[in-house]
């Protein structure tokens, strides 16, 4: 029983914490029938690690205080809606596909305007703008700020109760969904100052999606990055598809043959057009004069004078010289006594001479 007893209270040693102070050697010099027990170890708690807290980003930037507007009027490359009004598989075809540009000269703030201007001219910033339309169950202050409302995320399918706050409003942002680092690199360096401003606040081009998951896209294109949840991938690619027709920007043969995968699965999935492009001006036929034919005086016609039958005569001539006997002579056609064989070279008069 002892050497047992001393067995456990080795072993029990070799196992607890260098913090437990376990007296061996009194044990094993000192007989005694009942064990001594040992200690129960204590359990250090692991420790947790502190959560990163969710902050904005240089492209979904800072909730704004105050409303800015825009120095210009929205502005897109398309000429009107008509480009658009196509499935986002048949606008990809038409998309220019060329390599990324450099970086370099890219700025958010110098390239792209301030965040988050008044585009549409509404008095609204344009980060609350897409928090009213995205969110569900708003509560505002005043006609613009989003106090809190809830968010169906469409990259997660999580649910976001948002509150605005120091430290809770960067927890839904609004992503663009072509990066604005994405777009500088495809075809953005050449666009207007305007148009690059448009581009940054293009309904369009925006969504509000949860922070974490906007930062891990980051500046991502289709190649390299697409939304956790399946269903929502035609979708996103047909928009992305249709910013990128907007604005006259390229893509990169990766990122092409990512959105040609994606969409070749939804080939009916439609491209969608910018708030900020005109409609399409109406052709309305000119309508033809019908010239209508003078009127034709209607002239008489001349009476038809109809010659009477020439009476039938009694007057008998045998000859010329019975003619000439009775002083007929000449004797034409229609008078008594005319008959052809009196007028031999038939010109109507006969017994000439």
């Amino acid at each position: 029983m002892l050497a047992g007893a001393l067995v456990a209270v080795v072993v029990g040693a070799t196992l607890a914490p260098p913090s437990v102070d376990l007296d061996v050697a009194s044990t094993a010099s000192t007989p005694s029938s009942t064990p001594t027990r040992s200690a129960t170890p204590t359990r250090t708690p692991t420790p947790r690690p502190t959560p990163t807290p969710v902050s904005f980003s240089d492209e979904a930037a800072v909730d704004p205080d105050e409303t800015t507007a825009a120095p210009d009027a929205a502005s897109t490359v398309v000429a009107d809606t008509s480009v658009t009004d196509t499935t986002a598989l048949a606008l990809l075809t038409t998309l220019l596909v060329k390599g990324r540009a450099p970086q370099t000269g890219y700025d958010r703030t110098g390239g792209f305007g301030s965040a988050w201007l008044d585009v549409d001219q509404n008095g609204c910033d344009t980060r609350n703008d897409i928090l009213s339309r995205d969110l569900t169950v708003i509560v505002k202050s005043g006609d613009c700020r989003v106090l809190t409302g809830t968010l169906l995320g469409p990259y997660t399918g999580k649910t976001i109760n948002f509150v605005r706050g120091q430290s809770t409003s960067a927890l839904v942002q609004i992503d663009h969904v072509v990066a604005l680092s994405n777009a500088w690199q495809t075809g953005g360096q050449q666009l207007s100052q305007a148009q690059r401003v448009s581009l940054a606040n293009d309904p369009l081009n925006l969504l509000a999606v949860d922070g974490s998951t906007n930062s891990s896209k980051g500046d991502g294109d289709s190649a390299t990055w697409l939304p956790p949840v399946k269903a929502y991938r035609c979708a996103y690619v047909a928009r992305q598809v249709s910013v990128k027709a907007t604005y006259g920007l390229w893509v990169t043969q990766a990122e092409h043959d990512a959105m040609t995968r994606i969409l070749t699965n939804c080939p009916d999935e439609r491209a969608s057009a910018s708030v900020f492009t005109a409609a399409p001006i109406a052709v309305v036929p000119v309508p033809v004069a019908v010239v209508e034919p003078a009127p034709v005086a209607e002239v008489p016609a001349e009476p038809v004078v109809v010659q009477p039958a020439p009476a039938v005569s009694d007057v008998f001539y045998q000859n010329c010289d019975a003619v000439r006997a009775a002083g007929a002579a000449p004797i034409s056609t229609g008078q008594p006594g005319y008959s052809r064989k009196l007028d031999r070279d038939g010109d109507g008069v006969g017994c000439e001479d």
